[in-house]
């Protein structure tokens, strides 16, 4: 990481620049407004801020990348000297690429599911007059190989899905790095990876940088990573820059509000977990002592599983075995998605499952659910194994019992039902109420998850993310069940944003009695929120034992590599 500029002069210099959207015939939304910025070679800055806070679009204002009716109203984008911004289109093609690169942020929606990585990759270096022929596809297979994929000439033949998050961003920043440009963007290039994918990706896009000279203008709303991976920092709230300045310094003594909720909020930068959680833990830990005493006697004269104990649900030995097909037609391969997975989840407290992407935590979520049986091994909920349910009857009551909040608020909505018909639908599905009846219930959940009604009416395209995700959470209450089941639930959403959620499913916590089983890439989450911790690697379990054990005291060396590859947790901040 450099840390001074190495060039007097800036390679890239923003100033005063303003970015609106037309939203009718005269109508324009300021989406930047007046910023300035200089970048120098060699140089990294990270631009931070939520969605909606003009990060993105300054950084698409550069490369002339802006959607639908974006367009500059005024300022200047100085490209080694000479104002881009009102350059000609064949002008800025050719600096695309071949001076400027892009790693966007979803590497899903960013390559052609229809063509082979390789093929993707070459075309870049052939739009960017760099090679052709068999040169190109010999490139191909370098460029692969310095960012770090290893049988790089097999992958190029393969087809994006076939890659996995971290292999598919490793082919965007390959094809970024493509044409060796002076001046990267990285708009959000690690969001929705794993801790430890994230820190080899971004670990190898600094020895890329280093190595080449490349300037990075790195665009995230993680303080943490921030911190670590840049030398000055940027922030944006409401389409302005509020501060601006070293990055360290910056986290350490923050000046502007905005910046210093940021900080406050940032789960990769929290030592501690939230006092809310801390003080349920005190008041539980005081209760199950007094109840365990009581249960004891009872304990001892039971033999039916879970009865006289607080573990409102158990996984015994819970093993999945897909079979996949094998390199040749014919071949059929055995694999262990999750394999021997035993663990318990105590009433009215939150046990977090926690591993890389392949790790098998979601897939015992599933299995949990009873979404996915299990080759072997048992689920027991409430004292009663759900593989013994019969009938529609006793499986639509586990369901009224267990519900699921999932990654992608985008996803998770149908975008053709309105918000009161996605809260009501699981009403009506069992039968609950009258129409009145079930209206006052959507009411009453809206408000526990600080929606305002008026939100009934609108659809899920018409909501941020971060209220898609309340919507989520009111749905899967609906039913009034003993456990929620959280799958990624926060990864998806800005450090703010997540914060309220965490906050709310706290509350909610407290409110109703709930058990949460919390999957989740981001042990930072883990320290804020959990009760219990297990670790989960290639489909075992690897540790597991309270959060503060987890953290101040690691058993494996898979969970300190883990807890090292958090961003930012080292950084010293200021009060």
């Amino acid at each position: 990481m450099t840390t001074q500029p190495v060039n007097d002069a800036p390679l890239l210099e923003v100033k005063d620049l303003k970015v609106g959207f037309r939203t009718g015939k005269k109508a324009v939304l300021t989406a930047v407004d007046g910023a300035s910025l200089s970048i120098y070679p060699g140089q990294t800055i990270a631009i931070v801020g939520e969605s909606g806070s003009g990060k993105s679009t300054l950084a698409h204002a550069v490369i002339d990348l802006l959607p639908g009716s974006g367009h500059v109203i005024s300022g200047e984008i100085l490209f080694e000297g000479r104002d881009i911004s009102r350059a000609d289109r064949k002008a800025v093609l050719a600096l695309r690429g071949s001076s400027i690169g892009l790693v966007p942020q979803d590497p899903m929606s960013n390559l052609n599911p229809l063509w082979k990585v390789g093929r993707q990759i070459k075309e870049a270096l052939v739009a960017n007059g760099v090679a052709t022929g068999d040169a190109a596809d010999k490139r191909v297979v370098e460029l692969l190989e310095e960012a770090g994929l290893p049988d790089a000439e097999t992958r190029a033949r393969q087809y994006p899905h076939e890659f996995s998050g971290g292999m598919r961003q490793r082919a965007l920043i390959a094809m970024g790095l493509a044409s060796r440009p002076k001046l990267l963007i990285a708009d959000e290039p690690t969001s929705a990876l794993d801790v430890t994918v994230q820190k080899q990706i971004l670990d190898h896009l600094d020895t890329l940088t280093d190595t080449l000279g490349v300037a990075v203008m790195l665009i995230t709303h993680d303080l943490g990573l921030a911190a670590e991976r840049a030398d000055h920092l940027v922030v944006m709230y409401r389409g302005k820059i509020v501060e601006s300045g070293p990055a360290r310094e910056i986290l350490q003594d923050p000046q502007h509000p905005y910046t210093k909720r940021l900080v406050s909020n940032a789960p990769s930068l929290a030592s501690q977990r939230l006092s809310s959680v801390r003080a349920r833990a005190e008041v539980r830990e005081q209760a199950v002592q007094t109840a365990s005493e009581i249960a004891a006697e009872v304990a001892e004269s039971s033999s039916a599983l879970g009865e006289g104990r607080d573990d409102i649900l158990v996984a015994e030995n819970l093993t999945k075995i897909f079979t996949l097909r094998g390199s040749k037609p014919w071949e059929k391969i055995d694999f262990a998605a999750v394999e021997d997975v035993s663990f318990r989840l105590r009433r009215g407290t939150i046990t977090a499952i926690v591993g890389e992407s392949g790790s098998g935590k979601s897939t015992v979520a599933r299995m949990v659910l009873d979404l996915l049986p299990p080759t072997s091994g048992n689920v027991i909920f409430d004292g009663k194994n759900v593989r013994d349910l019969k009938g529609r009857g006793e499986h639509l009551r586990l369901r009224r019992q267990m519900q699921p909040v999932f990654q992608n608020p985008y996803a998770s909505l149908d975008p053709l039902y309105s918000i009161y018909q996605s809260i009501e639908e699981p009403l009506r599905t069992h039968e609950i109420g009258t129409k009145k009846e079930r209206e006052a219930k959507v009411r009453d959940l809206l408000d526990k998850v600080s929606l305002p009604t008026t939100v009934m009416s609108r659809f899920p395209t018409e909501l941020s993310g971060g209220q898609r995700q309340r919507v989520a959470i009111a749905r899967a209450l609906a039913l009034d069940p003993e456990v929620v089941i959280c799958d990624e639930a926060v990864s998806a959403l800005d450090v703010l944003v997540q914060a309220q959620i965490l906050e709310l499913l706290n509350d909610l916590q407290a409110e109703l009695g709930l058990s949460y089983l919390f999957i989740t890439h981001d042990l930072a989450v883990v320290r804020q929120i959990a009760d219990d911790v297990l670790v989960m690697q290639n489909g075992k379990v690897v540790e597991a034992a309270s959060v503060s054990e987890v953290f101040d005291n690691p058993g494996q060396e898979y969970t300190r590599r883990l807890l090292d590859a958090i961003p930012g947790a080292s950084i010293p901040l200021g009060g």
